[in-house]
């Protein structure tokens, strides 16, 4: 009978997962939700803990990147990235990519990349490269790069899960394992893009635009296509709009936008308070301490400090950037944190209830199969990430299955990091969708059979180097 129940209680989170990913956005969390109250009222069991800790977390750190983007703090960011990119043409490939990864880092959110589309769009055109090498690469990157920002989402969801006993895998070991794998992971997958599709000069479809006039030829037209893009862009019909609060298709958007002081000031005085957290977490000796029930004075966590350091950086900004406070639930950078503290607190709570009761069988049954087949945890991770579009909801979902399980809790970060590339698998998302639209050239495709698009054989080679090199860090030194 416990089996039959099991089954069953399985069979609701695995539909309201399905059916949440149907909807999309908030519906994950209202799904979720709904399947928690199945498990309660249904089947009688003791509701499990919200995840009150990531919800602060993601409320804080959103609210604070939210008034630096409304001071323009995100627009200063993509300006210094163009001009990064656009310092080295010929090494595109993989300098945009990391340069995106960089902001995305330290913003902790991938909307920096969608003003960046069009500006690496024009310097690999007119440079002769292969636009679809560094775009694709620069989209699918983002997939990762929030498992190694120390304020992200996902990030948020990750700590609060690894950093209690018995696991204690607080928040700079997280960083120590995912951010030299994402970099590997790039830098290997750059290599394999660069040989990806043929040349510009041996396109035949590329040629054909050429010679009918509808491309410029870069060859032998010394004019910037950037004219041409954000013309092109006004009909592509995607409508995606950029974490600057520029439209990258659907509307002409600027290569880079226009910034001001009190902008770069305030992205400064955000980054800083990303690099206070990073120093808090590797010296707990510079937390407040405080008697714990044994007696002896413990350091707060790190998830009490976060909050707290955001909160912080949010009233400089808000002294330093003098953003209009009112304009802040209307940046995209909050819509987004909203709709993923949505999402994860409703997934979230369906499968802490879940695990609460049926822990025994997980670890005895699920823990056997993923103890002898270890990477079924990363592919768990990859399809729930494919299926959902979020870093966090996967990490809610499958990272505490993977730790009930008995999986040293550094394997599971450096499977979980490159794992979350799965986000990219269908060509569904605002970033893949809007680089499509960007490159004139045609050699950025959405593709017709769901895995046939420019972003899967990156995102693939990505994910597999990431979680390999990752999973062999957690092995080594976080075991």
């Amino acid at each position: 009978m416990d089996i039959v129940i099991f089954v069953l209680e399985a069979l609701v989170v695995l539909g309201c997962i399905v059916m949440g990913t149907r909807a999309g956005g908030v519906g994950v969390g209202l799904w979720g939700g709904l399947g928690t109250f199945i498990l309660v009222f249904v089947f009688r069991e003791v509701p499990g803990s919200p995840p009150a800790a990531a919800m602060a977390i993601i409320l804080a750190v959103v609210t604070a990147a939210a008034m630096m983007q409304a001071a323009g703090g995100i627009d200063w960011m993509v300006a210094v990235a163009a001009r990064v990119i656009q310092r080295h043409p010929k090494q595109i490939t993989l300098i945009a990519p990391l340069t995106a990864f960089a902001f995305s880092v330290g913003a902790g959110t991938s909307n920096i990349i969608y003003p960046l589309l069009p500006v690496i769009y024009d310097v690999s055109y007119k440079n002769g490269i292969r636009p679809s090498r560094p775009l694709s690469l620069t989209v699918v990157q983002s997939g990762i790069a929030l498992a190694a920002s120390p304020v992200s989402a996902a990030m948020a969801a990750m700590v609060t899960l690894t950093e209690v006993a018995p696991y204690n895998l607080g928040l700079t070991q997280i960083l120590a394992i995912t951010l030299p794998a994402c970099l590997v992971g790039i830098i290997v997958t750059a290599l394999v893009v660069n040989r990806m599709g043929k040349n510009l000069e041996d396109d035949p479809a590329v040629q054909a635009k050429i010679a009918s006039g509808e491309l410029a030829d870069w060859r032998s037209d010394a004019r910037t296509v950037s004219t041409t893009a954000t013309s092109a862009a006004g009909t592509a019909g995607a409508g995606t709009t950029s974490g600057s609060g520029a439209t990258v298709a659907g509307t002409a958007a600027p290569t880079a936008p226009s910034y001001t002081a009190r902008g770069r000031n305030s992205a400064l005085t955000f980054f800083a308070g990303v690099v206070a957290i990073v120093i808090l977490g590797l010296f707990p000796g510079l937390r407040p301490s405080f008697p714990a029930e044994g007696g002896d004075a413990v350091p707060i966590d790190m998830t009490t400090t976060i909050v707290m350091v955001m909160f912080v950086v949010g009233v400089l900004i808000l002294f330093i950037g003098r953003p209009d406070v009112t304009t802040v639930p209307d940046m995209s950078v909050f819509k987004a944190g909203m709709i993923s503290a949505i999402a994860l607190f409703g997934i979230a709570w369906l499968t802490a209830t879940f695990i609460t009761a049926h822990e025994e069988v997980i670890v005895d049954t699920i823990g056997s199969w993923v103890n002898n087949y270890v990477f079924i945890f990363a592919l768990a991770v990859f399809l729930v990430a494919a299926l959902t579009t979020s870093q966090s909801t996967a990490t809610r979902t499958i990272v505490p299955i993977g730790l009930a399980a008995g999986l040293a809790p550094g394997i599971v970060t450096g499977m979980w990091a490159g794992a979350l590339g799965g986000v990219y698998t269908l060509p569904a998302n605002g970033t893949q969708i809007a680089a499509a639209n960007f490159d004139l050239s045609g050699t950025t495709k959405l593709g017709t059979k769901l895995f046939d698009h420019s972003f899967f054989v990156p995102m693939l080679v990505l994910s597999v180097v990431t979680i390999g090199v990752g999973t062999l860090i957690g092995a080594i030194f976080f075991r």
